[in-house]
């Protein structure tokens, strides 16, 4: 990707931690009610600042085996029998980047994502102070890639694009910006030049970017109805 443009970001965690509590104490997330088919999951878009970067969200590609395998996603998975969205976010950062977060690291949390797996994604917002020691689980993470702030913020990184071109990464057309002529589309979250995101986990960088980084209003702001390529849907 060439140099782009875009809003101003947090220099720091503790900046990061400051504005993301305050926008998301404005911010009425939306909750899926239970349902008897409704089977939930949790992930943490957690912000980390390693020596000499500036600060970054954690994103992973999945390991290539099982459920999404390597496909793009956060730190999360679904809540084990009797545990809250909250403990099963941290657990999941623990089991597999090796990152201990605490409650009082969790910063407030974004819309449930209906997902066309069968699963409610609940997104929630972490800051961590201190974290430079990623120890991914090979069972789990293929790779882990931190996305600077300024990056997911820049103005040229979501797309719209026609369902026909929401293909996978080693697919991806030349500049694939063409607008669907019968609706919005599906979104691309164009990263890197290796890095292209589609819902659910594109949906909710693109929340985050949007409540957080922009301070959009919140009827700006809305996921639920974002559609998602096929390949996602396991």
């Amino acid at each position: 990707m060439g140099p782009t443009t875009g809003p101003s970001v947090p220099a720091s965690v503790e900046e990061f931690r400051a504005l993301a509590s305050s926008r998301l104490r404005r911010f009425p997330h939306l909750e899926v009610p239970d349902a008897p088919d409704v089977r939930r999951a949790a992930v943490l878009l957690c912000v980390i600042a390693p020596p000499d970067r500036a600060p970054a969200v954690l994103v992973i590609r999945r390991a290539y085996r099982g459920r999404n395998a390597g496909q793009w996603g956060l730190p999360g998975g679904r809540l084990d029998q009797g545990e809250t969205a909250e403990q099963a976010a941290i657990r999941e950062l623990r089991e597999e980047l090796g990152l201990t977060a605490a409650p009082a690291d969790l910063l407030g949390r974004l819309d449930d994502f209906p997902a066309t797996s069968g699963f409610v994604i609940t997104p929630f917002v972490a800051a961590l102070t201190g974290a430079t020691a990623l120890r991914p689980s090979p069972d789990e993470v293929h790779s882990v890639h931190l996305v600077d702030l300024s990056r997911l913020a820049a103005d040229d990184v979501p797309h719209w694009v026609s369902p026909g071109q929401a293909v996978r990464q080693h697919e991806l057309p030349g500049d694939g910006s063409t607008v669907a002529p019968d609706g919005p589309g599906l979104l691309q979250m164009r990263l890197a030049d290796d890095m292209t995101i589609h819902a659910p986990t594109g949906a909710m960088l693109w929340q985050f970017r949007e409540v957080i980084l922009l301070g959009r209003e919140p009827a700006e702001a809305r996921i639920a109805d974002f559609a998602q390529p096929d390949w996602t849907r396991h």
